[in-house]
């Protein structure tokens, strides 16, 4: 068995030495984004440097590289979420392009005036915004999943909620505010039972929970490079086969066509169909690479290690007089959102940062969630396979001097 060595990982993650004002940096922010390891780095430096070509569209020597390079990070990613073939694999921006994506394509084709669809309370804006736009436009219904005070769904009333307008359910694997791990097979065999389809938001869940979008049986699937020590600008969308092939294309553009004339154009199947204009070939082959990263830790030892830091940072934040916890799931990973009495977390997040420790503060992409809490602005740390004890305890320590320093009252 591995054994999980993080001072040895610390050492493949450059910016990890660095200072901020004179202080070494405490990363606690890997949900916003994670850091890159060297192997990431120096990828996406060689693929400019040593074979910078465009892909699909030429036959000389550097193009042909570039785009068998490009072509073996598919099926590793296919592999890394156990999908049925590449096919089923689309490169995106992002997450939220990928939500998108199937907004566009799937909602305006199979969603009607009088159809619903069900998102929950604790989603990321990115699961929020593009189905109110749809709503708007095509007239169906967008109803919500509520949320109790741990921060768990209410699937109780999710249960209620299901029947035969219900189109589609959008939810996230794990949410980005509280931490929270959601049953989303149960909700994906509830929702199959009303011939719904499902569309589960992995952002922060690929870095670190193992995905088989098989055994799931979910329709879509999506999640982002950059919050799995990969570059930004490159995101999946994995659908299955045949919804894939019935919906129409989510843009125009170069290298998706098939045949084109003035009046008339027809597409390539997917998943090019979905990928008009010059691809992101660095970030695809920094994503391809970040796989391998992740691999050869094992998500296993990396979500075992990100639980051991979450349990003693949350023990020694309640320590505190006067914190309030957003988010107390008995399923949920590396994520603690909390906030202090009469503390703002600007204020804070500022102190931090001139001790040189990273953390969030704001809505964190996700009002209604935060007012489902009664709040309005929090701080969160979120954490990486590199982090340590020593920096949460660092960064705790630095949270007492300030509270000590804005409010006396709230520490012992």
């Amino acid at each position: 068995m591995q054994i999980f060595d993080v001072w040895k990982i610390r050492e493949n993650f450059p910016i990890l030495k660095k200072t901020m004002n004179g202080r070494p940096l405490v990363y606690l922010d890997s949900a916003a984004t994670t850091q890159k390891p060297q192997v990431v780095i120096d990828m996406i430096r060689r693929f400019y440097e040593e074979f910078y070509a465009t892909v699909y569209r030429s036959t000389y020597a550097l193009a042909t590289q570039a785009t068998e390079l490009y072509n073996v990070v598919r099926e590793k990613t296919r592999k890394f979420i156990n999908a049925s073939t590449e096919e089923e694999v689309i490169f995106t921006r992002g997450t939220t392009e990928s939500i998108n994506l199937v907004a566009h394509s799937f909602g305006k084709t199979f969603i009607a005036q009088g159809d619903e669809i069900i998102i929950s309370e604790m989603e990321h804006h990115s699961n929020i915004v593009p189905w109110q736009l749809l709503c708007k436009e095509n007239g169906a219904q967008l109803r919500t999943i509520p949320i109790d005070d741990r921060g768990e769904l209410r699937l109780d009333l999710f249960s209620q909620m299901l029947n035969e307008k219900t189109k589609l359910v959008s939810l996230a694997h794990v949410t980005n505010v509280t931490g929270t791990i959601n049953p989303i097979k149960f909700v994906i065999q509830k929702a199959h039972h009303y011939g719904a389809k499902v569309l589960i938001d992995g952002a922060q869940a690929a870095s670190h929970i193992p995905i088989d979008v098989q055994d799931l049986d979910t329709d879509f699937y999506a999640f982002s490079g950059h919050k799995m020590y990969g570059p930004m600008g490159i995101g999946i969308l994995y659908g299955k086969k045949e919804l894939l092939e019935a919906m129409p294309p989510f843009m125009g553009g170069g290298d998706m066509i098939d045949e084109v004339s003035l009046d008339h154009s027809t597409f390539q199947a997917a998943p090019f169909k979905f990928e008009a204009g010059t691809p992101p070939v660095a970030e695809v082959l920094g994503l391809g690479v970040a796989i391998d990263y992740i691999e050869s830790i094992g998500k296993g030892a990396i979500g075992a290690w990100q639980d051991e830091l979450l349990r003693h940072a949350t023990e020694k934040l309640l320590e505190f007089n006067g914190v309030r916890l957003i988010g107390t799931a008995a399923k949920k990973t590396s994520i603690l959102s909390f906030i202090l009495e009469d503390l703002h977390p600007l204020d804070l997040g500022t102190l931090l940062s001139l001790k040189g420790i990273a953390v969030r503060t704001g809505h964190l992409c996700a009002q209604p969630t935060l007012r489902r809490f009664g709040a309005h602005t929090l701080t969160r740390l979120s954490l990486g396979l590199y982090n340590t004890y020593e920096e949460i305890d660092l960064c705790l320590h630095a949270i007492k001097e300030a509270a000590t320093f804005l409010q006396p009252k709230l520490t012992h």
